[in-house]
């Protein structure tokens, strides 16, 4: 239905819905609330109803199309298989971005080559000494109170040596997107992969880094997000790859929007494909295993990634108890809405704790961060790493 004017769209997608309330159970937003309009059930209810001009977009509607995550959980488990993920992307480009929406700082943490400016700028000044103090003094609802809590005193691991460089045995050929946050917060998970996959016998190229689109295509920001999408396809073309491949889930329902009909994938699902050409020395360590929606619902490589974690020997993998269903970082989500984020987080740690771990591992950035924040003020201290990192530093050559 591509050829329909948005607000047809919008109201063709609604009817798809039967009411079934199926979707109540698993929405992180409901549970937090309790109210039917905090629920996929109910914006759905509100989009058909905007689509069709009954109602105007007042602040106190259009706030609960804001607070949704869009972890796409009720997609998971809708029987009538609505594209809900769809269906909230175009209401927001409808009714526009969020009043008061932080696009500074939005626009910061799009850019990598500011962000490692002013990684360095951190570190020169000392932030780790300063950094908590400066943020108690901001709102407990500011969105540079949540940044500056998720910024990390120091890089969480050493960077891996890699090459791009071809074997004769190398194919297809796979080419890397780097993203904006990740490419500089977890860039040994982009050599970790880069190493792997090279193990399993693929050729790698890397594209450049820059954001994917994902922060301005679910704020509402389309022309933004279709800037991102066509800069995408140009990166993409100009790569001669097979197949795209992601670090970070978060990336992965933009990328494919942007790219209709290639391959994009999450590298765990290409590794556990060639898993036996991969062997893992042992590890005598208990990690919990954070699964963040995108790598459930949009990705579908949890099965891959536990399949490949499990020829570490020695390795105790627990994966996060579910529900809770989100951590609440939901891509811009923790820095837009800082304190619902902070209390879905709370109750993932509580999971996490339950397990006992020694370390945790989970696949995206901003997930990491923003669980990472919750353990600095709740007192807890466990590493916290990108499983391909874990893997890459066990594989034996």
């Amino acid at each position: 239905m591509p050829h329909e004017k948005p607000p047809l769209r919008i109201a063709s997608l609604a009817d798809q819905c039967v009411q079934c309330g199926l979707c109540l159970p698993v929405c992180p937003t409901y549970a937090l609330d309790g109210n039917e309009a905090e629920s996929p059930r109910g914006r759905i209810a509100i989009a058909a109803a905007l689509a069709r001009g009954d109602v105007e977009p007042t602040a106190a509607l259009r706030e609960h199309l804001d607070h949704c995550l869009g972890c796409l959980n009720c997609e998971r488990v809708c029987p009538a298989y609505v594209q809900y993920g769809e269906l909230l992307v175009e209401t927001r480009a409808m009714i526009g971005p969020m009043p008061g929406r932080p696009r500074l700082l939005l626009a910061m943490i799009q850019r990598p080559a500011l962000l490692r400016l002013a990684g360095r700028l951190g570190k020169a000044l000392g932030s780790a000494r300063w950094k908590k103090r400066l943020a108690e003094r901001l709102p407990a609802a500011s969105s540079w109170r949540a940044a500056l809590n998720t910024l990390p005193d120091a890089a969480n691991d050493d960077a891996l040596k890699s090459s791009l460089a071809d074997s004769p045995s190398a194919q297809p050929s796979i080419a890397l997107f780097p993203g904006c946050v990740a490419s500089v917060e977890d860039a040994a998970a982009q050599q970790a992969a880069i190493v792997l996959l090279r193990a399993a016998g693929y050729r790698i190229s890397l594209l450049p880094a820059f954001c994917c689109g994902a922060i301005d295509l679910h704020g509402g920001e389309a022309q933004g997000a279709e800037r991102a999408a066509q800069r995408v396809r140009d990166a993409w073309q100009a790569s001669g790859a097979e197949q795209l491949v992601s670090i970070t889930p978060g990336c992965l329902g933009t990328l494919r929007r942007a790219l209709p009909g290639v391959t994009v994938a999450d590298p765990v699902t290409l590794l556990s494909a060639r898993a036996d050409r991969l062997r893992f020395g042992p590890l005598a360590r208990s990690v919990a295993l954070h699964l963040p929606c995108t790598q459930t619902n949009v990705a579908r490589s949890e099965e891959a990634l536990l399949s490949l974690l499990r020829q570490v020997p020695e390795l105790e993998v627990k994966p996060v108890p579910r529900p809770p269903h989100c951590c609440g970082a939901a891509g811009s989500h923790m820095l837009e809405f800082p304190e619902r984020a902070a209390r879905l987080r709370d109750d993932t740690l509580e999971q996490i704790a339950g397990l006992a771990p020694q370390q945790l591992l989970s696949s995206n950035i901003g997930c990491r961060l923003h669980l990472a924040a919750g353990m600095d003020e709740g007192g807890r201290h466990w590493p916290h790493q990108h499983p391909l990192t874990l893997l890459a530093r066990q594989l034996i050559s």
